[in-house]
C-alpha cells in the first residue's frame, strides 16, 4: 500500500512540475506567439554595393541574421517599411521575383520578408500599408531575402530582417514619409 501511494504521490509530483514548466515557459514574453528567430547566420562580403537609396552594405566578416519566417500575419501586423528602388541598375538588384521584370519608382510595389513573401504566394497580390494615419494599396512583386544576401544579386546589403515591407519610392511618397528617414513602423495586412 506504501508503495502504491509513493508511486501516487510521485506521479502528482511530476504533473505539478511539467505543469508549473510549461506554465512558465507560455508566460515568456512572445512564447506561443509565432515569434520567428534567426535560423543562421551569414558571413558579411563586401563588394560594389550601389547606394541610391542609401542601403546598408555588407561588411567583411560581420556576421548577419538569416530568417525563414516572419511574425505571423494579423489584420494589422506590424513591421518596418524600408525603402527600396525596382528600377534596372538601382539598389534592388535584379528583376522582381514575381513578374522578371523591373519597375518604375512611381508605382505603389513592394517586397516583403522571405517569410511573407511565402515562396512566391503572395505574388501579385495587393497589401494595404499604413503610417501615420494615412493607408496605401501597393503591389507585392518580390521577396526582400531574408536568409541570402552578401552578393552580386543582393546589391551586398546584408539579409532582409524578417518584419520588412521594401516599398518603392511611390508608396512613402503616397503615406507622406520622409524618404530621407529610410524606415518607418508601419502596419500592413492584406487586401
Amino acid at each position: 500500500m506504501a508503495t502504491a501511494r509513493a508511486v501516487a504521490t510521485m506521479a502528482i509530483f511530476l504533473l505539478i512540475a511539467l505543469s508549473a514548466s510549461q506554465m512558465a515557459f507560455s508566460l515568456r514574453p512572445g512564447a506561443a506567439l509565432g515569434v520567428c528567430r534567426a535560423s543562421g547566420y551569414l558571413p558579411g562580403r563586401s563588394g560594389n554595393c550601389e547606394k541610391s537609396n542609401d542601403p546598408d552594405c555588407c561588411e567583411d566578416g560581420k556576421m548577419y541574421p538569416q530568417y525563414r519566417c516572419s511574425p505571423p500575419v494579423t489584420a494589422s501586423t506590424k513591421a518596418v517599411l524600408t525603402l527600396n528602388s525596382f528600377e534596372k541598375g538601382k539598389d534592388g538588384g535584379g528583376p522582381s521575383e514575381c513578374d522578371n521584370a523591373y519597375h518604375s519608382d512611381q508605382e505603389k510595389v513592394v517586397a516583403l520578408s522571405t517569410g511573407w513573401f511565402s515562396n512566391m504566394a503572395r505574388c501579385g497580390h495587393r497589401i494595404k500599408i499604413s503610417a501615420n494615419g494615412n493607408s496605401v494599396y501597393a503591389k507585392v512583386v518580390d521577396e526582400c531575402d531574408s536568409v541570402h544576401g552578401c552578393d552580386d544579386e543582393h546589391n551586398f546589403e546584408p539579409p532582409c530582417d524578417n518584419n520588412i515591407v521594401d516599398a518603392s519610392p511611390a508608396v512613402w511618397d503616397a503615406l507622406g514619409l520622409d524618404q530621407n528617414v529610410g524606415m518607418v513602423d508601419i502596419t500592413w495586412s492584406e487586401e
